[in-house]
């Protein structure tokens, strides 16, 4: 969920990396610097803009506020439901599917320089949106397009949904600089009060907008199909609406809003000054060249002092960032790992069925009760028991709270993996037999000794029985006893595959079919069924409005149909003679079926239901801590931190250590994309090693922590000042050395 904005301490998810405002006052100019370029383009004088209700609030703030609404809406609901979208449309893994998703995150979270360069170096921050905006729109679109099934074939669909993501990427992080900068623009210096409560009402539109799409776009996916199967194109074209009305609204309110010419980005001059240090250090080795205080002071030849002491203060924070994305890691999983382990799991409720991917919408709901929880009670609490509770440790609390949550997603992983299919590995294979005659039959598998009792009549079938084959395939004979006769079959089976030997009556004998079962859970806690038809008659069952399916006499197998998890209880079988009622009764989470047509009487199907695969039974609210637990471990982290490097940070560079801010989020999902792609491994598996690593982290930044000495910026400003005007009849010009050497 969102996380960026922290103006006094509210936070407000999207905080702008070109004005991080000190306090709640309005962005000021910054001092021109050498590097500093010129506002650009023709901006109007600035005028009062009319105010709502006789307040001092503009009018143009509800245009932004409902834009940031709206955006907020089309971003987070079209990545509720993005990583089942790859692995149900596309048919990727889990794996696959993970890297991507987070590809497109921290590409997210790159963009925002992007946007904050355009802004005050060229553009301004009203056009950087309108354009950008524009952007947004058209990767929403072919988004959209590309989720439709008649649309080309699988390449068509890749390369569109790939084209939008990279639009959409571009459009959000580029506007995330802007729009929240541009709301405080729009206020008069003296009205500080009422841009504070701005901000909160900004929050507040980003987490309404974030909320309620995590918890819709999940359900116009699932609950409303189209083409035949889950209606991608509407989860995603229902977001990209919400993006075009954004648009639509921000511009509306275009002759109302107060807009300042771009004054140049601080954030490239602190590159270039750093560059430029490193630049004359390098050609300044020699011994007999004077040593500086500060690797920075070689920058003096070009840049000011204040500058320089600036950034000193800067890079002291920035150090301490070196950690911090390994928590992000973990935090954005929760629509990637968190999403997928929700669809092994049971989702009834009772009077509700939750849909994997809206778990997601827990994260924004305990956010907006934990910070009033924590601000005005845990802390207060903590203060009175005489525990110095710094932003440091409060940091370290919440990498361990997050640890702990993948601790706990970890255990129930195990749990889950407890009804999965065994693993399949070289030169074996499942079996097990499913008896349909009326009488026990004893099985036997050539140079095996698998079946040691009789199978009776109709009985539940244990757990699969594991066939060691001598090569990739081997043809081996069945033999089958039933009342004193023995009957042999061959059958040709393959390596890592699954099989169900079925046994039936015929011709006053016996005879057999080997059918090929699952090889794992159906996805998506879908159910799978399929039907053997033991009539003398071929029969076409009709499941619901939307499943057909025709199976032939003699004991012949359908294929595997995939079905929403539901109790099917109206199914309609169709035969020769008639037409009868078919009830399947409750079809479950992740389970796979085999139903036998045993006979028709009393106008209905008499039915005998087996469970190949067992149903989900860890049930979802198991997920709840670990979302508790990592969403304390937001507040506690996030939030203090962007106070911390705020209180830490003169107030020209605020912008650039919110930048650095977005970048470690950015690099905390590249580390999930690449330990997805680089070191596959078994899911509890890597919850643990994320756990692992992000609490030697959490121990690697206390220790830092210890050792940083916290700061007021102003305090060291003065003594920059202070020790320039002492040094500087003494200070010696490279050039003035050189001239010597």
């Amino acid at each position: 969920m969102p996380r960026d904005l922290l103006l006094k301490g509210t936070i407000c998810r999207d905080l702008p990396p070109s004005h991080f405002m000190k306090g709640t006052t309005q962005p000021q100019p910054q001092a021109s610097r050498p590097g500093d370029d010129p506002p650009k383009g023709d901006f109007p004088v600035q005028k009062k803009s009319p105010k709502l209700c006789g307040s001092n609030y503009p009018l143009s703030i509800a245009f932004i506020v409902v834009n940031e609404f709206c955006e907020r809406f089309s971003y987070y609901g079209m990545k509720a439901v993005l990583t089942l979208y790859f692995l149900s449309f596309f048919h990727w893994d889990e794996n696959l599917s993970t890297a991507v998703y987070h590809a497109f995150s921290a590409l997210c979270y790159f963009t925002p320089v992007i946007g904050a360069i355009m802004a005050d170096s060229w553009l301004g921050k009203y056009k950087t949106i309108i354009y950008l905006s524009i952007v947004y729109v058209v990767g929403h679109l072919v988004k959209s397009v590309g989720a439709i099934p008649s649309l080309g074939n699988q390449a068509v669909h890749v390369i569109l949904s790939m084209v939008g993501l990279f639009l959409i990427a571009l459009g959000t992080g580029g506007i995330k600089p802007c729009v929240s900068a541009f709301g405080g623009d729009q206020f008069e210096e003296e009205h500080t009060a009422e841009r504070s409560k701005f901000f909160s009402i900004f929050y507040l539109s980003i987490n309404a907008g974030s909320l309620i799409s995590t918890f819709v776009t999940p359900i116009l996916r699932g609950d409303v199909k189209c083409f035949g199967e889950d209606c991608y194109a509407l989860a995603f074209g229902v977001p990209a609406a919400l993006m075009v009305l954004a648009l639509v609204v921000f511009i509306a309110g275009s002759g109302l809003y107060r807009k300042t010419p771009p004054q140049g980005n601080v954030l490239l001059e602190v590159c270039k000054c750093i560059g430029f240090a490193i630049k004359n250090r390098l050609k300044n080795r020699s011994r007999q060249i004077p040593k500086r205080d500060h690797w920075l002071d070689w920058a003096s030849e070009k840049y000011s002092k204040q500058l320089i002491g600036e950034i000193k203060m800067v890079t002291r924070v920035l150090f301490l960032f070196i950690p911090l994305p390994m928590f992000w890691a973990l935090f954005d999983q929760q629509g990637s790992r968190w999403t997928l382990q929700a669809t092994k799991m049971n989702a009834d409720f009772g009077i509700y069925v939750l849909e994997p991917d809206q778990m997601q919408f827990l994260n924004p709901l305990l956010i907006l009760v934990f910070i009033p929880v924590f601000d005005l009670g845990l802390y207060p609490l903590i203060n009175m028991c005489k525990f110095n509770f710094t932003p440091i440790r409060k940091m370290a609390t919440g990498m361990i709270l997050a640890g702990l949550a993948f601790g706990l997603a970890a255990v129930i992983e195990v749990k889950i993996n407890e009804t999965d299919m065994p693993q399949l590995v070289p030169e074996e294979s499942l079996i097990r037999v499913l008896n349909l005659a009326k009488n026990p039959v004893q099985v036997t598998i050539q140079d095996r000794d698998l079946f040691q009792q009789p199978v009776e009549a109709f009985q539940n079938p244990a757990e699969y029985s594991k066939l060691i084959l001598n090569g990739e395939q081997q043809s081996l004979r069945f033999t089958l006893q039933h009342q004193g006769l023995s009957l042999a079959f061959n059958y040709t089976v393959k390596e890592k595959s699954v099989y169900s030997l079925i046994v039936f009556e015929a011709e006053e004998s016996l005879s057999s079919h080997l059918i090929t079962d699952l090889e794992a859970k159906p996805e998506n806690g879908l159910a799978a069924v399929r039907f053997i038809n033991g009539l003398s008659q071929d029969v076409n069952l009709t499941i619901d409005s939307e499943q057909f399916i025709a199976v032939q006499k003699n004991y012949s197998a359908s294929e595997y149909s995939l079905l929403k998890r539901d109790k099917y209880n109206n199914g309609k079988c169709i035969t020769e003679t008639g037409e009868f009622t078919l009830d399947l009764g409750l079809l479950d989470f992740g389970a796979s079926y085999t139903i036998v047509i045993t006979n028709v009487s009393g106008g209905a199907v008499k039915t005998w239901k087996s469970e190949d695969i067992k149903a989900n039974n860890v049930h979802m609210a198991w997920q709840l801590p670990q979302y508790i637990l990592i969403s304390a471990g937001e507040v506690m982290f996030s939030i203090t931190g962007l106070a911390f490097s705020y209180s830490q940070s003169p107030a020209s560079m605020k912008s650039v250590l919110q930048a650095g801010w977005l970048l470690t989020v950015a690099v905390g999902n590249t580390l999930v994309l690449v330990v997805a792609q680089a070191a596959p491994m078994a899911q509890w598996a890597e919850f643990v090693l994320f756990t692992v690593l992000l609490f030697a982290v959490c121990i690697i930044f206390s220790i830092m922590g210890y050792f940083y000495v916290s700061v007021d910026p102003e305090d060291l400003e003065e003594k920059e000042e202070k020790r320039e005007t002492s040094s500087r009849g003494n200070m010696i010009s490279l050039v003035t050395q050189k001239t010597k050497l």
